[in-house]
């Protein structure tokens, strides 16, 4: 068997071999033949003169036989108003085997801050119509922002009706922050009542078989049809708690697993990336940073792909989470440990310290604030999940001293993974009271799950009890966040699903808080 590195690169020039190809299959697909365009469509990476389309040639979502094995060319157009009276761009982009069929294309010389309307064809079937947008040019102040914030959505854990709601929120963008699938369940295109743990994903036809069975929910669709979405990833879309070059079942083979979820999330998703890497996909650069005029700087973290492995394991022959005590496991102090890694972290504050932006978030995936378990007395109690920041402690020292460092202005970070409403001001030393020298550095927002589950909402006041900083959680709730930003201030609402197993759900606002610009920390509103 070829090593995992000549894998790659033998990957790499397959699929450089196949875009090159002069000849493309049209591929007629009348509409009397299977509908190509069952995933629908999305749009992303939003630039002031550009924007990335998506969609992925496949007509039964539980078959993926179902598309012939050839290269396609599939027509795209983009228009100014929604019947395409005025199309102001159009081409024919690559659709080949070796990406699963899926299409990406790069839509460049739009107008700054404005809306667009964008349609693929394949013969004579034409997809779905998506709506997008371009970032305003990068020295307008926008009056508003209107952003949706969501994660962690276990197909098997309910419907997607929050997906529906974000749509009609018509927000501007949507920020999707990890766990788009789960890397195990039943392939069934209903959402089933319950979940079962079967069918764990391990190969790159697995994992695009996972995509295909969430895309295909149309509540997912409409919230892709609706605006563009910028992304990062979770554990999930790998296998649950991996750390780098690590799962937890400490498999020798996990780079080969790992380039397959990869290349899959790449497939699935509207990235501003390049589709063919010298290395196939056993890294992608996922971090990026993207301008909402003078308004807001977005600073999209990947917390997964270049972080040390987990503290204080179980046990020698398993990785993953644990749940330690802060005096009994000296690795947590190390400071050589990295949650971004070196690279990252210098881009982060390179980002921060040449940010002209009002408003400068982190996109990131997870609980950031300090969450003991216990009541900290003195500063080596408590007890934390070595999977999240609290895993992590001088790595997050370094980022907030950062933020401090650089002046970053109006520093917000949100976050999910956590399958709970957080709202926390964070601080450098959470060991220390608030005081000059440890000041409230950042505002945190963190969303609910999509979808996936929780505990109890009296654990959860038992636990914002111990852990000062956190203004608020609430865990029993399924749904999203919407931020209205704005010049002088940022309004959060906390939006909260009646149930989660309803795809006709209705839904309300279960807190919401404003953040004035200058001011470090939330205030609760109503």
């Amino acid at each position: 068997m070829l090593p995992p590195r000549r894998l790659f690169l033998l990957d790499a020039a397959r699929l450089s071999a196949a875009l090159s190809s002069v000849s493309l299959a049209a591929c007629a697909s009348s509409s009397r033949g299977p509908y190509p365009f069952s995933l629908g469509v999305a749009s992303g990476s939003p630039l002031p003169d550009s924007v990335i389309l998506w969609t992925r040639i496949l007509s039964d979502p539980l078959k993926a036989e179902s598309t012939p094995p050839v290269a396609m060319s599939v027509r795209w157009e983009v228009a100014s108003d929604e019947a395409f009276r005025n199309i102001v761009a159009k081409g024919a982009a690559p659709a080949v085997p070796e990406l699963a069929h899926s299409v990406h294309v790069d839509v460049k010389g739009l107008a700054p801050g404005r809306w667009y309307w964008y349609r693929f064809m394949l013969g004579d079937a034409a997809s779905p119509v998506g709506r997008t947008r371009t970032a305003p040019a990068r020295d307008e102040m926008p009056g508003q922002l209107k952003l949706a914030v969501a994660s962690c959505q276990h197909w098997e854990f309910g419907s997607y009706a929050a997906h529906l709601h974000i749509a009609n929120a018509a927000p501007d963008l949507v920020a999707f922050l990890g766990d788009y699938i789960y890397e195990w369940g039943p392939y069934q295109l209903r959402h089933p009542a319950r979940a079962v743990r079967t069918d764990e994903s391990f190969t790159l036809l697995d994992y695009r078989k996972r995509y295909a069975q969430y895309k295909s929910d149309p509540d997912l669709q409409a919230a892709h049809h609706a605006a563009p979405w910028i992304v990062t990833w979770d554990d999930h879309e790998v296998g649950n708690d991996y750390s780098g070059l690590r799962d937890e079942r400490l498999a020798a083979d996990f780079a080969t697993r790992r380039a397959a979820a990869y290349q899959a999330f790449y497939e699935h998703m509207p990235l501003r990336l390049p589709s063919v890497r010298r290395d196939g996909f056993a890294s992608v650069p996922l971090f990026q940073r993207y301008d909402w005029g003078r308004l807001a700087r977005f600073h999209v973290l990947d917390d997964r792909q270049y972080r040390s492995p987990q503290a204080c394991a179980k046990s020698s022959t398993r990785g993953g989470s644990n749940a330690v005590f802060a005096r009994a496991c000296e690795a947590l102090r190390d400071p050589r440990r990295t949650m971004l890694g070196g690279e990252q972290e210098a881009w982060l504050e390179a980002g921060l310290a040449t940010s002209r932006a009002t408003w400068n978030i982190l996109a990131q995936q997870t609980l950031m604030a300090q969450s003991s378990s216990v009541p900290i007395i003195k500063p080596d109690d408590g007890r934390f999940w070595t999977d999240g920041w609290d895993g992590y402690p001088a790595a997050r020292k370094r980022l907030l001293d950062s933020i401090v460092r650089q002046g970053a202005h109006n520093p917000l970070v949100l976050g999910g993974d956590v399958h709970g409403f957080y709202t926390t001001s964070l601080r450098p030393d959470f060991s220390r009271p608030v005081s000059k020298q440890n000041p409230v550095v950042a505002t945190e927002f963190v969303g609910t799950s999509v979808t996936s589950s929780s505990r109890s909402q009296e654990k959860t006041l038992e636990h914002v009890g111990k852990n000062p900083h956190m203004l608020y959680g609430r865990s029993d709730k399924r749904g999203y966040m919407l931020l209205e930003i704005r010049p002088k201030e940022v309004l959060t609402h906390c939006m909260g699903l009646e149930d989660v197993h309803s795809a006709k759900s209705g839904i309300a606002e279960v807190a919401a808080f404003r953040v004035r610009e200058g001011v470090a920390g939330a205030e609760r509103l109503g």
